[in-house]
């Protein structure tokens, strides 16, 4: 009998923190063992007061776009997490997503643009005041989203 959800995939959003990267390793075992696979979502937050360049030190002083800085930033957190869990075959063919917005509400609409089967993400674990004034993306999600939710705690480093 074949998987109800195998072909809806896992989706993972990511700031490129220990976090994100803990979730990621989760996210990829679980989706083997569901037979699912990944989409790696991050989304570049650019209000509309900020303007949409990143100053870029290279040759000469440059203006790029966040979206192009990002895109590489993605590619790259994801050629990392491939090399260093190599044996995570769900992680080697993981695709990546891109979008630009809010981050709350721009995870819960690229996990029902991709009929996602459910979302896994990191958390910094704030507590007290920290989480009053700053509230948690991971929370929030938790809160308005209408599939499961898996929030993964760690990101410290572990000996090796």
């Amino acid at each position: 009998m074949p998987k109800k959800n195998s072909s809806k995939p896992i989706l993972v959003p990511v700031d490129f923190s220990s976090h994100a990267e803990s979730a990621l390793v989760c996210a990829a075992e679980l989706a083997e063992k569901l037979d699912s696979s990944l989409v790696i979502l991050h989304v570049v937050h650019d209000p509309g007061n900020a303007p949409g360049y990143y100053s870029f030190k290279g040759r000469g002083k440059q203006l790029r776009r966040m979206e192009d800085v990002a895109a590489e930033m993605l590619e790259e957190f994801l050629h990392k997490m491939q090399k260093k869990h190599s044996g995570l075959t769900a992680l080697a063919q993981a695709t990546t997503m891109l979008v630009v917005g809010l981050p709350v509400n721009r995870i819960l609409e690229s996990a029902k643009k991709i009929q996602a089967r459910m979302i896994v993400m990191g958390s910094q674990g704030r507590t007290g005041l920290a989480h009053v004034l700053l509230g948690s993306k991971a929370e929030q999600v938790v809160r308005l989203s209408p599939l499961p939710v898996m929030i993964v705690k760690g990101g410290k480093k572990q000996k090796s």
